[in-house]
């Protein structure tokens, strides 16, 4: 099988200089989850067919799998797939997809190969209470006869709420045969991939159809708020899926995930956070309202918040405590950890029972180079503590307050780095002169 993505679109309502194809769903551009469901297809050949900002999108997504076609000037959708041609197995089906239609499912698409058997022009339609806008399915004696484009369409023709959406299976041969006879003498000048249809009945084609399960499987997107509304329902569903796995959402419209979640039972997460590439939340963990976790683990019955942020190389052992205004990055924390609030911990090895006080960072950047801090087993790290990386803190060592740890800690002592306390008897704060 063929796949043909149409991505050559400008995108004008969209009021930005960005390709529309490489806005995004969920973190990752709508053409990048119309390639994965099409990969989960096990197509033969994909073939992206680019244009307007073509080479900004071949940079975003280019892989091995992918050949691409473009399109220049951009004569419609017809015209689109005939540059395809030459990529395309003319012994296989061709499967039609948009780059701009994010959240077509596999399984649908499973459905509507089905229908279509090698000599079969298979349309993927669906029925809307407002059509406008939208090219009419037009049947004869319940077969499908033609598609019009509503510009083109008489009162009657309006009056029909099945739609096309663009989506099609047909045979490779016989789009080599139509593509190149269409004709563009309609409202818009354009040669519509949906004139096929009268050229297959014209030959004696069967044309079947199939339907999504639901309707926003086919919406697309042409604006900002189109983009905002399909982000909402993906996440629903993301959201959806969690719930039924056992998570517990606090309220499962006020969670955004921006990659892979994957969660162990009793995990609960409340409201406001956002997880990006992939996380992993272990069994009993707690993340607390505007949590940010971006590629980390987080351990079985560990608290992660509020307002906390674990950057990417995060690894959390069991019942690690995260606190308000926590920020930790590339940092290993082992079992029964805390690090209540105020705290930066980056290019860290923490072990297990360790206290972190508020305001404590960990210095790891010299400006051209990091370095790593390691704490050990039972450690006490005293609030508003700067260590100064390369350092170690032995174990069960105690940091003094205030301390500006620049040589290793031995373990089970005492270390202190800190000012003399100095009173200075008749000071006076200097007073602002009055203008004359």
């Amino acid at each position: 099988m063929n796949i043909v993505i149409l991505a050559a679109g400008q995108g004008k309502r969209m009021r930005s200089d960005l390709p529309k194809v490489l806005h995004p769903i969920a973190g990752k551009p709508m053409l990048g989850h119309v390639l994965d469901t099409a990969r989960r297809l096990a197509a033969g050949r994909i073939c992206v067919v680019y244009g307007h900002g073509g080479e900004q999108v071949r940079e975003a997504l280019d892989a091995d799998d992918l050949a691409w076609a473009k399109q220049d000037p951009q004569l419609g959708t017809g015209h689109a797939v005939l540059q395809a041609l030459p990529h395309l197995d003319q012994g296989a089906q061709t499967l039609v997809l948009y780059g701009d239609v994010p959240l077509i499912r596999a399984e649908t698409l499973d459905r509507l190969l089905k229908v279509s058997d090698g000599d079969t022009l298979a349309l993927l339609t669906v029925q809307l209470a407002n059509p406008r806008g939208y090219g009419r399915i037009v049947r004869a004696d319940g077969r499908v006869v033609r598609i019009v484009e509503e510009k083109d369409a008489d009162d009657a023709e309006r009056e029909i709420d099945e739609v096309n959406t663009g989506i099609l299976v047909a045979p490779t041969a016989a789009l080599a045969r139509w593509l190149p006879s269409l004709g563009n003498r309609n409202a818009q000048g354009e040669y519509y991939l949906t004139d096929i249809v009268a050229l297959a009945v014209g030959e004696g084609m069967a044309v079947d159809a199939a339907q999504p399960d639901a309707t926003w499987e086919v919406e697309g997107v042409n604006s900002k708020v189109q983009l905002a509304a399909l982000e909402r329902i993906h996440q629903r569903n993301i959201a959806d899926a969690l719930m039924e796995q056992g998570v517990t959402l606090a309220d499962p419209a006020r969670i955004d995930v921006r990659g892979e979640l994957v969660c162990g039972k009793d995990v609960f997460i409340d409201v406001n956070c956002v997880f990006e590439g992939r996380v992993e939340l272990r069994e009993g963990a707690r993340i607390n309202a505007h949590c940010v976790i971006q590629d980390a683990v987080v351990g079985a019955h560990s608290v992660i918040g509020p307002f906390a942020r674990l950057r990417p190389g995060t690894a959390l052992g069991a019942d690690v405590h995260i606190g308000n205004f926590v920020e930790v990055k590339n940092s290993a924390i082992a079992d029964h950890s805390k690090a209540n609030h105020l705290a930066y911990l980056g290019d860290a090895t923490i072990g297990s029972r360790v206290n972190v006080g508020a305001g404590t960072i960990t210095c790891n950047y010299d400006g051209v180079n990091k370095f790593r801090t390691v704490i050990e087993d039972d450690a006490f790290i005293g609030s508003d503590t700067q260590l100064v990386a390369p350092v170690t803190v032995g174990r069960g060592a105690t940091l003094g307050a205030g301390t500006t740890l620049t040589r290793n800690a031995p373990a089970d002592q005492l270390t202190i780095s800190r000012a003399r306390q100095t009173t200075v008897p008749g000071w006076k704060r200097p007073v602002k002169k009055k203008k004359d």
